[in-house]
């Protein structure tokens, strides 16, 4: 069974956007430099790296990609076999997430993963428990990503903004590209795409600029993924869920 259509799995697809933005503040902030869920930055952070570029770091990169591989291959077998047996794949995508970046999380906050106010001297190599936290991080999101295309809500993929503020800008008057697709409902949903990656970002990097540790950064998240599970699963599948 799929989610349903329509202004609650967008409004959803919308706070997990947000929550890519927190995630990403406390990778590249605390973890890296290095992406969790925007691979693309990532797959450049390699390659940077590998060429000697300063700052970067290969393990780091490169632990992020097996991680959100790991993560992609078997979200998409699993959410793929709960939808065969006629399950509700989105509630166990939602809740495998949530569990996922909650241990990334727990360890974290065990291991005593950098603080902002205390970071990783410039240079120093990156620890054991700092690979472990992006290797479980990344996996989430790429979960994550499989939920998102599988649950196909245009203009919130909600790990990527580019798509979303090309077409924003793209359907602008007064020369709109038609083909892209223009009016109110779609000018709102890109800017609320936008909009909820952004205020993702301020709100991570604002918690870990202040007393915040990263593991309480990454537990918020967690916490709302486990939330919208729950949520959705209480709902009722009649609610919440639609057969195909």
């Amino acid at each position: 069974m799929k989610p349903r259509a329509g202004a609650v799995l967008t409004s959803v697809m919308l706070v997990l956007t947000l929550t890519t933005g927190m995630i990403e503040a406390v990778s590249f902030l605390v973890l890296g430099p290095v992406f969790t869920a925007v691979q693309t930055g990532n797959l450049l952070f390699l390659a940077f790296a590998l060429t000697g570029a300063a700052d970067l770091s290969p393990a780091a990169s490169g632990v992020s990609l097996v991680g959100f591989a790991v993560g992609t291959v078997l979200g998409s077998r699993v959410e793929s076999g709960v939808d065969r047996r006629g399950g509700r794949w989105f509630v166990v995508a939602l809740l495998a997430e949530g569990a996922l970046l909650g241990v990334g999380a727990l360890v974290a906050w065990r291991t005593g993963v950098h603080a902002p106010t205390a970071p990783t001297a410039p240079g120093e190599p990156l620890t054991g428990r700092h690979l472990a936290v992006i290797a479980l991080v990344a996996a989430a999101m790429g979960l994550r990503n499989v939920t998102a295309l599988r649950a196909s809500v245009p203009d919130v993929p909600t790990t990527l903004s580019t798509r979303a503020l090309t077409a924003l800008l793209s359907a602008l008057p007064p020369i709109a590209d038609t083909r892209i697709g223009s009016g109110p409902r779609h000018e709102r949903r890109r800017l609320a795409s936008v909009g909820a990656m952004f205020t993702g970002g301020v709100l991570g990097a604002w918690l870990l600029d202040g007393t915040a540790a990263p593991a309480v950064v990454l537990f918020l998240p967690a916490a709302i993924a486990l939330g919208l599970g729950t949520a959705h699963l209480v709902a009722g599948a009649e609610r919440t869920s639609v057969r195909g």
